[in-house]
């Protein structure tokens, strides 16, 4: 699908950084790794319910290879409800990284020896504990409710999981490390839906995708691609311009 742009990285997946898997001490009981869709908001019932149907082919024309080469990596896309509604957490990349420099993403990064099997539970860990790594995110108010098909950037060789959370209990975030995150923020879904908001991203490369023009950033790439498919697949999707494009440069 050509919405998902190739060349985008996500989170803290870019080879600037290397951490080891510790568990989130600071987050009191091991992380709740069980996938329930058990007291959500009823408003969250369209992505619960497109999580449970949605094909990888319909959210990207970048699939796993199939002959299981790639870094796993997985990445939490965690709805929460702010002052105005639903939202979404992101985090925006600092300024001074080598690779996608102020790049707004989710939270994510490669999979960890320690997070377990990459085909059960190990992308849930993985992404509860680079939130909390990235963003000081406490996973114990977080509840897992779904994972998207596993997709690929080719770009970079990661094979990405990912994984949809309710943020059942929100505590403070904020960018652990200035040196690779700039700040962490949350966009209403409301924003994100408003046709004013919505732009094709145009890379010199040739590459396209989708793009949202929202608090003080512009989202692009790989999140970007993703959010466009919840969006429409929940039935949230609204008309809007596909024509308006806002360029990137070959930093991007």
């Amino acid at each position: 699908m050509k919405n998902v742009s190739e060349i985008s990285g996500i989170g803290g997946i870019d080879g600037e950084r290397a951490r080891g898997g510790a568990a989130p001490e600071g987050s009191g009981a091991v992380p709740d790794v069980t996938l329930r869709t058990a007291g959500l908001p009823a408003w969250l019932d369209p992505v619960a319910e497109a999580a449970a149907t949605v094909r990888g082919e319909q959210l990207s024309r970048f699939l796993p290879p199939e002959d299981g080469a790639g870094r796993q990596s997985a990445v939490l896309i965690l709805f929460g409800e702010g002052e105005r509604g639903p939202e979404l957490l992101l985090m925006e990349r600092s300024g001074s990284l080598r690779s996608h420099a102020g790049q707004p993403s989710f939270p994510g990064g490669a999979l960890d020896p320690e997070d377990g099997d990459p085909r059960a539970e190990g992308p849930l860990r993985a992404a509860l504990r680079e939130a909390w790594e990235e963003t000081g995110l406490d996973p114990s108010g977080v509840q897992l409710f779904g994972v998207l098909p596993k997709l690929y950037i080719p770009v970079s060789g990661f094979v990405v999981t990912p994984v949809l959370g309710w943020w059942r209990t929100p505590s403070p975030v904020a960018a652990v490390d200035p040196a690779e995150t700039a700040r962490v923020f949350t966009v209403p879904v409301a924003d994100l839906t408003d046709p004013e908001n919505r732009a094709t991203a145009k890379h010199p490369s040739g590459h396209h995708g989708p793009a949202f023009l929202v608090e003080s950033a512009l989202v692009w790439g790989f999140t970007a691609g993703v959010i466009d498919r919840l969006l429409h697949f929940a039935g949230w999707e609204r008309p809007w311009d596909r024509e308006k494009s806002v360029p990137l440069d070959w930093r991007s």
